[in-house]
């Protein structure tokens, strides 16, 4: 099916998984319309999530993980694609945006798709050997500091740094992990699974320093040499890497009205305004399933709104095409870890229950078995799982995604035979 042109350009606002999933699904539903797609880095659209694991440890170089090659994107009938390019205000009454370089674009939509830009330590930028990771860039001078060795600290127990942590252990290099919680990734899987990972992590050679803050770092002629801690103590490294979390990248939208508290605010549909929608890591949505807004920093959930987010968008444009529909994902979430994975389904963040229904921690080379629910007093809201089979996380994804009593998950849970886990 083909649509009229609209004069007016669709203008997405980042050019990572989601607003790649966006002009793609907006292709795939028939508009042939005018689509500007506007990234700040010079790079084709990458995939983000291989740069914490593949790509620090060599397996993959940090110029392989594009999403699209140039071809592909250039089959994309009305694209104009502007990398290298900054976003730097929105007028979201008459949905004109100005680009960092003066110009400004008249546009029939907007999405807002720039995801989250990392935190960073005061006086990181005058020593060499501190390091983010968001970028493929960033990416590329942390391996190349890797390669060279040494002591490695990684502030930050959340996903990302325990990532880079067991990725620097699995090349050898003495690696801390420094975490204001009281267990790796504790905000996220709750106190239990924290301290098994946080076992798991000692069990590689990991030196995990739990519930200590980063009070400053040493430095010597410009380069970094330790880490300094509430307690005193103080931590050789040659290597610093900051994953102490990520803010929603916002601040090219300040004045233009919209709700910016934690995210881009809208409704179920993706909508923040009238033709103004978000997508990815940035948007905080309604989620009808959950009744709680949310903010999802996770690959899958960028790609799966993006995809609702154009149809959303070619509902508004046209007359014909789907309808539109509400957003309501069962979120996902993976990490690998020492050659196993944790996988996680809906809402765990927050969680005022938790059960941990199976623990059997690693040995050798065989990775930990661990099944967790999380929840509210009546429901199951969300179920992680690491080491386990499909049939297993089939069963896990159905307790969150259905929203079931407690005690109607944890039987299910229980039902599981050995054999699926």
């Amino acid at each position: 099916m083909i649509l009229r042109t609209n004069p007016a350009p669709v203008a997405v606002v980042g050019a990572s998984a989601a607003g790649t999933a966006v002009v793609e699904s907006l292709h795939r539903l028939g508009y042939d319309g005018p689509v500007v797609l506007i990234g700040d880095e010079p790079h084709l659209p990458y995939e983000r999530p291989p740069l914490s694991k593949q790509v620090l440890t060599g397996v993959q170089a940090p110029g392989a993980t594009t999403i699209r090659d140039a071809a592909l994107l250039a089959d994309r009938p009305g694209l104009d694609l502007r990398l290298g390019v900054r976003a730097a205000a929105l007028d979201v009454a008459r949905r004109r945006l100005t680009l960092a370089s003066g110009e400004v674009l008249d546009c029939a939509a907007v999405v807002i798709a720039t995801g989250v830009v990392p935190r960073r330590l005061p006086g990181a930028d005058r020593l060499s050997g501190v390091h983010v990771l968001r970028t493929t860039d960033d990416a590329a001078a942390l391996r190349k500091d890797l390669v060279t060795g040494g002591d490695v600290v990684v502030v930050g127990g959340g996903v990302l740094g325990t990532e880079v942590a067991a990725a620097a252990r699995s090349l050898g290099l003495r690696t801390t992990v420094v975490t204001l919680d009281g267990q790796l990734l504790a905000p996220v899987l709750g106190p239990e699974v924290g301290r098994l990972l946080a076992d798991e992590h000692r069990r590689h050679g990991v030196r995990v320093r739990a519930g200590q803050a980063v009070t400053g770092l040493l430095g010597a002629h410009g380069q970094v040499t330790a880490v300094r801690l509430a307690d005193g103590s103080v931590i050789p490294a040659d290597i610093v890497v900051v994953a102490a979390g990520a803010l929603p990248a916002t601040d090219w939208l300040a004045g233009s009205g919209l709700d910016l508290d934690d995210g881009v605010g809208c409704d179920s549909y993706c909508v923040a305004a009238p033709s103004v929608y978000a997508a990815g890591d940035v948007a905080r949505w309604w989620h009808p399933r959950y009744e709680r807004p949310l903010r999802v920093e996770h690959r899958m959930n960028a790609s799966e709104q993006g995809m609702v987010v154009a149809r959303n968008l070619m509902a508004s444009l046209t007359a014909s095409g789907p309808g539109r529909q509400t957003y309501e994902p069962v979120p996902y979430f993976w990490s690998d870890q020492f050659g196993w994975r944790i996988q996680g389904y809906g809402v765990t963040t927050g969680s005022t229950r938790t059960e941990l229904v199976r623990a059997v921690p690693g040995s050798g080379d065989r990775a930990p078995s661990v099944v967790a629910l999380y929840g509210d007093a009546e429901r199951v809201l969300g179920a992680v799982g690491i080491g386990l089979r499909p049939p297993a996380l089939r069963v896990l994804r159905t307790c969150a995604a259905g929203l079931l009593p407690w005690d109607e998950g944890l039987a299910a849970v229980r039902a599981m035979g050995e054999g699926s886990l």
